[in-house]
């Protein structure tokens, strides 16, 4: 089993990614050139952005797939920003069908992270303080619970130009509340397999972080097939 991973974000994405799929697909082991492929390995490259990521590289990379012909499965994982998850999907699957791209023997599977990967990092129920200090964590929390909505389904506050921003603002005020430092260059806990099973956790007891479960649900049947 094999694996081409195209993600968006060229800081974040890049560390989280590898940290979590060695917890969630032990198997599968990292290579730093697709060429490089044999068995249970994956290739993950980052396409600096959005609409970076179709625009200056999705078009080589599904030649590389085509080329190498070894890969099962090609993700492409990216935020939807201000978008809806149908959106930002319809975007990808109408630029591939516009330029007429294929794939051949390897499947597409677009993962979109709703709003983006710090929303799935505000889940973690456990490290929400109750009572914040912080006067600009508990205005976030008034206008917003996260620990009891879903993160998801949060909106923009006054003054951020964007959801994702804003979600990448409270997520950092939150940790920062436990004395942890979150950027995207250095995402520190978020990595952490402790931090991924609360996620995990609360996509399966509740209705919340359902774009978060369809990345879970991918690793899951990557795994059992593996195993």
């Amino acid at each position: 089993m094999n694996i081409y991973f195209l993600v968006e974000g060229r800081r974040t994405e890049k560390k989280v990614y590898p940290k979590w799929l060695s917890i969630l697909i032990p198997a599968l082991k990292e290579i730093k050139n697709p060429f490089e492929v044999e068995k249970n390995n994956y290739y993950l490259f980052n396409g600096n952005g959005f609409p970076s990521l179709l625009d200056n590289h999705l078009k080589n990379a599904f030649e590389d797939v085509n080329l190498i012909l070894k890969f099962n499965y090609f993700v492409i994982c990216l935020d939807s920003d201000d978008d809806s998850v149908e959106e930002r999907k319809q975007q990808v699957v109408d630029f591939i069908a516009n330029n007429k791209l294929t794939l051949n023997n390897c499947e597409i599977i677009i993962i979109v992270q709703n709003k983006c990967i710090e929303t799935w990092f505000l889940g973690n129920r456990n490290v929400y303080s109750r009572q914040p200090h912080s006067q600009k964590l508990l205005s976030f929390n008034n206008f917003y619970n996260v620990r009891t909505n879903d993160p998801e389904l949060m909106g923009n506050f006054t003054g951020y130009d964007t959801k994702a921003q804003f979600h990448q603002i409270y997520l950092s005020e939150m940790l920062l509340e436990r004395n942890i430092r979150y950027t995207k260059k250095n995402p520190n806990e978020v990595v952490e397999e402790y931090y991924l099973n609360e996620l995990i956790n609360r996509a399966s007891s509740t209705n919340h972080l359902s774009s978060f479960k369809t990345f879970i649900d991918f690793c899951n049947g990557i795994n059992s097939n593996i195993k």
